[in-house]
């Protein structure tokens, strides 16, 4: 099932799937045993509005990489860790560990995670409600003596920096592990000069290449990855389901188109004559504009660019221009350099290349025509990640399994969703199968204070979890 069916389903389904999976706190006491909720749903809150407390921030939610307030969350979340019975630690890039080894600690791990750090100005669930979800069903299992009956070492990882805010490089911690963070990473600079090597060493970590080399799993030793991650849109709200699988991360490019013109004074230079970069960089912001939202009407047919690739972009593209800046930003003068960024998103990978490709002759044809400069610069390129068919499948039955404790009820099947925002099982497909589930959010909304998962929501979150444990022992 994908998005498109998803968004067809009729009204009745959606009026019968809501009632089915929003139920009362009474009727949910009602339902059958094992539902856990005081662990499951009623302490993950209260750690989850705790976690959002732990800011560098006064007055809203911010944690980036190796700050104070980064620390502290981690110190309490290794705190949970143990109580949940997990040995802990932090390693070299700062994330943070929690292991149980289970019947065999020679056998493959299941790994689970998600980001401790924050953008400015978060929501609490964004990263914390896969992290804590987690930690609250293993506490389950060794409340009920059962987390030493895991098959397989389960180990909850709680990544240090997927937001990228503060070095804007995204996956520091699960880019480590996974073995694909180059060494020059460490050399990466915020905006006060500090290196990421700077920033772990001011936190008694030294860092160097070989320990960065040394902090990379084997892949012979590890049986998969697991995230938990609110939706971030508004598909599951929509059709009444407080929990889905994802399919695959859509791949990202991020350019940073310049252009320049002639520089002049605003009341002295004919329109005729002018050279205006600001007039053709919102010539160039519309072309993006109009090319994300209908495709098909700007690629050829050529053998390039297939039915099914065009279909997939109608439904997966999404383009969006997020900063502009102009020189010498007065207003009464005529700029001489106009900048702006593009982050562009496509499930199919050699579509968005397609959509690249037109998008950058297109703008070169237009800044031509006006006589002015125009360099487009690649700053970020991420292929999309495809979850695992079979560890989805398993994720599926787990969340049915869920929803059907929670209800008493058989339920439809679970919605298949795509993930059109990056999160760090881009960077741990590379070591291992990955597989994600989503948590609806209310309005879609995230990276905002505004950002909210229901109490009952958190549970279901949480349950799953526990479900898709029990099948590991």
């Amino acid at each position: 099932m994908n998005c498109v069916s998803i968004c067809l389903r009729s009204s009745v389904l959606y009026l019968f799937l809501a009632s089915a999976c929003a139920l009362s706190v009474d009727e949910m006491d009602g339902a059958e045993s094992g539902l856990f909720k005081d662990t499951l749903r009623d302490e993950a809150i209260t750690r989850l509005n705790e976690l959002g407390k732990v800011s560098d921030a006064n007055g809203y939610l911010e944690r980036t990489f190796m700050s104070k307030a980064s620390l502290r969350a981690g110190n309490l979340i290794r705190d949970w860790m143990e109580d949940a019975g997990l040995a802990t630690w932090m390693d070299c890039m700062g994330n943070v560990h929690g292991r149980v080894e289970g019947l065999n600690s020679s056998a493959e791990a299941l790994l689970i995670g998600s980001h401790l750090d924050t953008v400015v100005d978060a929501g609490i669930f964004d990263g914390s409600l896969g992290i804590i979800a987690a930690v609250s069903a293993l506490k389950v299992l060794k409340s009920n003596g059962l987390l030493s009956k895991l098959k397989r070492p389960v180990e909850v990882i709680a990544f240090s920096d997927e937001e990228g805010v503060r070095f804007q490089s995204t996956f520091l911690g699960s880019a480590a592990i996974a073995g694909i963070l180059p060494v020059s990473a460490l050399q990466t600079s915020d905006k006060s000069g500090v290196t990421v090597e700077d920033a772990l060493k001011e936190n008694s970590i030294d860092i160097a290449e070989e320990s960065l080399s040394q902090l990379k799993y084997d892949r012979h030793s590890v049986w998969g990855y697991v995230e938990l991650h609110i939706e971030q849109g508004p598909v599951l709200e929509y059709v009444g389901f407080p929990i889905g699988v994802v399919k695959g991360i859509a791949g990202q490019t991020r350019l940073k188109v310049t252009v320049k013109g002639s520089q002049g004074h605003a009341g002295t230079v004919p329109m005729s004559l002018r050279q205006d970069p600001m007039a053709a960089a919102a010539e160039l912001i519309v072309l993006l504009e109009s090319l994300c939202k209908d495709p098909k009407a700007f690629l050829s047919y050529d053998g390039q660019c297939a039915d099914s690739i065009v279909e997939s972009l109608s439904s997966s593209l999404v383009c969006t221009v997020g900063e502009i800046s102009t020189w010498p930003s007065a207003s009464n003068v005529i700029p001489g350099q106009v900048t702006f960024t593009v982050d562009l998103r496509a499930i199919d990978d050699i579509g968005r290349q397609a959509v690249l490709y037109e998008l950058s002759n297109r703008m070169y044809q237009i800044c031509e025509r006006r006589s002015v400069h125009c360099h487009i610069e690649h700053k970020h390129n991420a292929n999309a990640v495809m979850c695992d068919p079979e560890l989805s499948s398993q994720l599926k039955v787990a969340a049915n399994a869920s929803l059907k404790r929670m209800t008493g009820e058989i339920q439809d099947e679970v919605p298949v969703l795509m993930s059109g925002a990056g999160h760090d099982a881009m960077a741990m497909s590379h070591l291992t199968k990955v597989g994600m589930l989503f948590i609806r959010c209310r309005g879609g909304v995230s990276h905002s204070p505004t950002e909210h998962v229901s109490d009952d929501d958190v549970w279901a979150a949480g349950l799953t979890v526990l479900s898709f444990l029990e099948t590991h022992m």
